[in-house]
């Protein structure tokens, strides 16, 4: 399993998940409205406002937030332009970090993200610096107290998932990040409740590090999560089986 996976599991043992609901929200609201200007408000025709909207629905966001985020970014409600930007660097022991961002500012967005990853003893680096070390996939948990890994397989692979792997209870299906919107409806449509459904940058080597430098790393990720322009934090961290969070 993906360390950013651990990661989510971790968060929701602490009961964080429901804390930081609504600054979810913002965030995808965000990714909608970005979705609909760019490919125009049909998700029949649009897959990447197709997807944002799926993953909404994964976080139970109630569609009139959605339908809203749609007629933003379609100019309905008035539009506010957006950019899109990735920032590359190294946390602590030489990990990988890829922060990808949503902003109206880029200068704000930008000292945000330098700030918290060198105060925290992490660095930029040039764009393309460990970009390489990764790729996107489509990753969808579910409860294995719910669900067995055999029920979710079979599934899974029926309609176009590329792995599928159980730890700590949780059962991960992966899938490229063309086919996510199709496997996860397909999964919806045979009865199969998702935990959690999101496009992920999943590193092709992962690097584990003793306790101590895991939790910094942890740190870095947790504070750049909570920063109102970042989407999305990824890494190569791989946690291991005894990792005990401070």
């Amino acid at each position: 399993m993906s360390g950013h996976s651990k990661w989510a599991t971790i968060k929701h043992k602490k009961g964080a998940l429901d804390a930081k609901r609504g600054q979810k929200f913002t965030k995808l609201i965000k990714e909608i409205s970005v979705a609909a200007k760019m490919g125009g408000p049909d998700p029949d025709s649009n897959a990447r406002l197709r997807t944002a909207i799926l993953k909404a629905r994964a976080e139970n966001m109630p569609k009139d937030n959605i339908d809203r985020a749609i007629k933003k970014g379609s100019g309905e409600l008035g539009a506010t332009s957006f950019y899109e930007l990735t920032y590359e660097g190294y946390a602590p022991g030489g990990v990988a970090i890829i922060i990808d961002t949503l902003t109206d500012n880029k200068n704000r967005t930008a000292a945000d993200v330098r700030s918290t990853l060198t105060k925290l003893g992490g660095s930029l680096g040039a764009t393309g610096c460990v970009s390489y070390m990764f790729q996107t996939k489509g990753i969808i948990t579910y409860d294995a107290s719910k669900y067995t890994e055999e029920q979710i397989f079979e599934a899974a692979l029926e309609n176009g998932a590329e792995d599928v792997s159980t730890e700590d209870g949780i059962i991960e299906v992966t899938t490229t990040a063309a086919d996510f919107a199709s496997v996860l409806e397909a999964m919806q449509a045979a009865g199969f409740e998702q935990d959690s459904a999101d496009i992920n940058k999943v590193a092709d080597q992962t690097v584990t590090l003793d306790n101590e430098k895991a939790n910094k790393v942890l740190k870095i990720v947790e504070r750049l999560e909570d920063l109102d322009d970042v989407q999305q934090v990824s890494t190569n961290l791989d946690l291991p089986d005894d990792f005990q969070e401070e």
